[in-house]
């Protein structure tokens, strides 16, 4: 066993313009041990990188997430932002997972997939009728997610643009400084405060009547902040990533035109395409939710102290070839592993079902209407933010 390096190394390694996997990941899985590295703000930590030692980090309760509200999280902005439920470990996490998990179960979320395939095909309309170059990103693959995000919260219409100003805020990792960051926080805080209000004052069909009536049939399982921060939780985690998936798995099919064209002429690949493309795109800039070791314990072949932070390299882990085979090869046909695009452990997220079922839908539809589809200009990147992808996407058909 090793106790590790001592010098940390800068870290993030991945390039916000692109959705390759940096090399640095691949020395690193090879090398004994974990690697010490240090993000722009916070204190070093161990990171992982192999999927094996990505599963006991993630899913053994003797790492903590609450700790890190304890010490100077590892993390790439200046800014500490509340991480509310992400943040919490069981029982409180259970408490407040519970309340939501219902809304997302495969279920329910089938039960919105009419409305989703509706959309894409409204969306998809408006597109093919305004004509060609048209943003992806813009037209399309915000609109989706948000739309549904927002229908389950009950934001009212004209309300969803002002969502893009603070989710981005929320994931950013710029200069923002710590002041503007809490400031954006804030405000998104109490909007979401207004909406709570307006809910109780008039009850609707949707999850946030639900967690309001949860919240007052039994007040010790959810105080007020509580609510907020769950339904801002819900919000920003309910769209960024698949808005930013859309487009990411849309270029990769792009890059990969022999399996671009198997999947459109076998369209009943959708859902294990879906699986293989979250195994295969690296959302993150880089790994966060730094975990806290509660104890020593051994973590591929390194000593983590009791105290020290863990960080988990999901799309290093997803690359692995002890655990997939020819990892660096995109194949939609691939038996659908337990890959680790969604996490794993008591934080796997929460709306996996919708997200599966949005990005099919999505995917498919845009697919098989546009048989032609083909990028029409350059692509502008997100920068500084925590998940990576195209903020704008020309396409032509």
């Amino acid at each position: 066993m090793t106790s590790g390096e001592t010098t940390p190394f800068a870290y993030p390694f991945n390039t916000a313009e692109g959705l390759g996997l940096a090399e640095e990941y691949e020395r690193v899985r090879e090398r004994p041990g974990l690697l010490r590295v240090r993000m722009p703000y916070g204190e070093p930590a161990w990171l992982v990188t192999r999927y094996a030692d990505a599963r006991l980090v993630l899913g053994d309760v003797r790492f903590s997430r609450a700790l890190a509200s304890r010490h100077d999280e590892p993390r790439q902005s200046e800014g500490r932002a509340d991480a509310g439920i992400l943040g919490m470990d069981p029982p409180d996490h259970t408490r407040l997972r519970s309340l939501v998990a219902k809304a997302f179960t495969v279920r329910q979320v089938e039960k919105l997939r009419p409305r989703v395939r509706a959309l894409t095909a409204g969306l998809l309309d408006e597109l093919e009728a305004a004509g060609p170059p048209a943003d992806l990103v813009d037209r399309y693959a915000l609109p989706v997610p948000v739309a549904v995000i927002c229908h389950l919260l009950g934001v009212p219409v004209e309300d969803r643009p002002r969502f893009r100003v603070w989710s981005d805020a929320a994931l950013s990792t710029s200069s923002l400084t710590a002041e503007e960051f809490y400031a954006n926080r804030e405000e998104l805080r109490a909007y979401m405060a207004d909406l709570i209000e307006a809910h109780r004052s008039s009850p609707q069909d949707d999850l946030m009547t639900a967690l309001i009536d949860a919240r007052e049939a039994d007040d010790d399982r959810l105080c007020e902040l509580e609510l907020i921060d769950l339904c801002v939780a819900v919000l920003v985690a309910g769209h960024e990533t698949t808005a930013s998936q859309i487009p990411n798995f849309v270029l990769t099919l792009l890059d990969h035109p022999d399996q671009l064209a198997l999947l459109r002429g076998n369209p009943a690949l959708i859902a294990n395409a879906v699986e293989e493309l979250l195994r295969f795109v690296p959302l993150g800039s880089g790994a966060s939710q730094a975990r806290y070791a509660t104890e020593d314990i051994e973590v591929g072949g390194t000593l983590v102290a009791a105290g020290d932070p863990v960080v988990v390299a999901t799309g290093a882990a997803n690359r692995d070839a002890l655990r997939f085979t020819a990892p660096g090869v995109l194949d939609i046909a691939r038996p659908a592993g337990q890959h680790l695009g969604f996490g794993h452990g008591v934080h796997h997220c929460l709306g996996a079902p919708l997200a599966r079922m949005e990005l099919q839908e999505a995917l498919n539809a845009l697919l098989q209407r546009f048989p032609g589809l083909r990028l029409a200009g350059d692509i502008t990147w997100k920068t500084e933010m925590l998940v990576r992808g195209p903020r704008v996407m020309p396409v032509a058909w």
